[in-house]
């Protein structure tokens, strides 16, 4: 049977340790809405500056109402990932966040070529995501950070913020 359907794939062997990661941020109150848009040039400005490792940042609009964007991003490994997410200016910004969220609700989920999912959901007025089917924690302790969430080897990089400011 001939089919009318371009059928394609990809050849992902030259990215053996791949991490998507899909992110979001959710306007919770009016306020929210100066937070969100304080973010946006700030991080696509960050993504244009091509930080390494990183091979795709795309944007993603969830919803309109409640206004809820956000983007999906390609790392060439988790290492690159962290190491972006602990440097200028993404520390300052989530340093911010966790001091105060502005209305706002932010959310990220990764997944591991070789295995692996964490996700971490803060300030959502409900469950989304994972955690719709998934027992809930607190995110303290070894559930503060990506790497110890995922259980990999290798000591955290330290906190943007100390657990007892967050």
């Amino acid at each position: 049977m001939v089919s009318s359907v371009n059928r394609r794939t990809v050849d992902l062997a030259q990215y053996p340790n791949l991490v998507v990661i899909y992110l979001g941020m959710r306007v919770n109150a009016l306020k929210g809405l100066r937070t969100l848009f304080g973010f946006g040039p700030k991080i696509s400005n960050s993504a244009a500056a091509k930080p390494d490792g990183l091979l795709l940042h795309e944007q993603i609009i969830y919803s309109l109402f409640p206004l809820h964007v956000g983007m999906r991003q390609y790392w060439r490994d988790f290492d690159s990932l962290e190491s972006w997410s602990r440097s200028e200016p993404h520390r300052l910004w989530w340093q911010s966040f966790l001091k105060n969220s502005g209305g706002t609700g932010f959310w990220h989920e990764t997944y591991f070529m070789r295995g692996g999912i964490e996700a971490i959901y803060d300030d959502l007025p409900r469950p989304m995501g994972m955690m719709k089917f998934a027992p809930i924690v607190t995110a303290h302790g070894p559930m503060f950070s990506s790497r110890q969430r995922l259980r990999l080897e290798g000591e955290p990089p330290p906190p943007p913020i100390s657990e007892d400011a967050a």
